[in-house]
This record gives structure tokens, sequence and C-alpha cells, in this order.
């Protein structure tokens, strides 16, 4: 497989490494100063660039008919732009705020949670995420995708960063060095507290998701995310 990756920082290294360990081979590494593509030697696209260039990346690649990847977060005004132009040019694209497989599994366990504390109004959810210092925007993708779970899956109508009203989920966002990510959703009461975690112990997992959505999307055609490539649900 020849993949393009958009943004060449971190994880772009990253997944330029799980990529070869799976024999595939990286074609083109665009960056800022990136003034040409050829798109022609292009099998499938991996964003994980700027919030300022992701929404161009995506275009481009949907335009050359090449399926894309996206893990980019802070450019989701203009999903819904995204989603019509891959259904106008019959694209493939997949976005997720997380590749990790674990955590799209977490994504699974949260909203069923949610579901089972619904009608027990004793409880109150509040989320809670750290990531390292160099992460720029707060509250992470992965937290809003948790507190968008509970939303679809309770009374719960919003949430906000602090401190919250009643009946929007407050979000805790905080930036220790040399974190990879962490996200608690901690229901509370008077009486007990039940909460769920998921910790990564390194970036490698979000890299090696990235790859294997990647490997799904080849020959497909559709807006999908990882729970259709990890058949989840």
């Amino acid at each position: 497989m020849k993949i393009a990756l958009f943004g060449y920082g971190r994880m772009g290294k990253m997944i330029e490494q799980a990529a070869l360990k799976r024999n595939h081979t990286i074609v083109a590494k665009i960056d800022i100063d990136t003034k040409e593509i050829d798109f022609s030697n292009i099998d499938v696209a991996i964003d994980f660039s700027m919030p300022s260039a992701a929404y161009e990346n995506i275009t481009k690649c949907l335009k050359n008919n090449i399926p894309i990847i996206s893990g980019t977060t802070g450019w989701l005004e203009n999903y819904d732009e995204a989603v019509a132009l891959c259904k106008e040019k019959e694209g493939a694209f997949i976005y997720a705020s997380n590749f990790s497989l674990g955590v799209n599994v977490f994504f699974e366990l949260n909203e069923y949670l949610a579901k089972m504390l619904k009608n027990l109004k004793q409880y109150n959810v509040s989320l809670e995420e750290i990531h390292h210092t160099k992460k720029l925007d707060a509250p992470s993708g992965t937290a809003i995708t948790l507190a968008e779970g509970v939303i679809n899956n309770s009374d719960y109508t919003k949430w906000k960063l602090d401190e919250a009203d009643v009946h929007q989920i407050p979000i805790t966002a905080k930036r220790i060095k040399e974190v990879p990510g962490t996200h608690t959703v901690a229901y509370d009461s008077t009486i007990d507290s039940i909460e769920i975690k998921h910790t990564a112990h390194n970036r490698e997992g979000f890299a090696l998701g990235a790859v294997i959505a990647a490997e799904w999307i080849i020959d497909k055609k559709g807006i999908f995310s990882m729970r259709d490539v990890l058949n989840l649900g």
C-alpha cells in the first residue's frame, strides 16, 4: 500500500514507522512547505496535520479520488462540508478523534454505561482528560467524543470546559509533560462513584490504528468511522 502522510510531526513519524512495519510504503510526506503533490502514486492518505490545514488536505484528496484518514482535531466546523464533498465525489473518508483500538472500545463502553445510568438521576457525570503540554486544543477531541457519547444516551444536552450548569457535562483538561493521553469518565453520587478510564502508555496505539484504518478503507466508498473498521456494534 502506498501511503501519503499529510503532516510529518511526531504522529506522522510514528505512523510512518507503523506503516513500514506492516510492509507499506510512504510515497509522500506533506507539510506546510510542500508545493506540489503527485496524487497518481498514492493509494491512501493519512492526515495528522494542523487544524488550519486539515480541511484543505481532506478536500484535495477527495477531489483526486484518494481515500483519506484524518485524525486531526480542531477543524470540525468544516466536517459537514467534507462529508458532502465525499458523497459528491463518491470518495472514501474516515475521521476519528482517536484511532487507538483500545480507545474505540472505550467509546463503546462509555455509551453503554451512559445508557445504563440514564434513569439513575442521583449520579452526576464529569470527564477529565490529561495530555502532554504540546497538545494545542482543549478539551481533546477524544474527550469531546466521550461527552457526545454520554449526551446521545442520556438527558445531558451539552458539554462545557471546567464548571458546567445542570444538564451540562463538565470537562477538565490538564496538560502535563510527557503524558500521551488519559481519559476518565466519572459518575458521582452521595453514596458512591463509578469510573471508567483509559490510559495510553505511548502514542504507538494511535499510529497503529490509523494504519489499520487505512488498510481497511481501500476499495471502499463512503463516510466511515472506527466503529466500522473494528466492526463494533
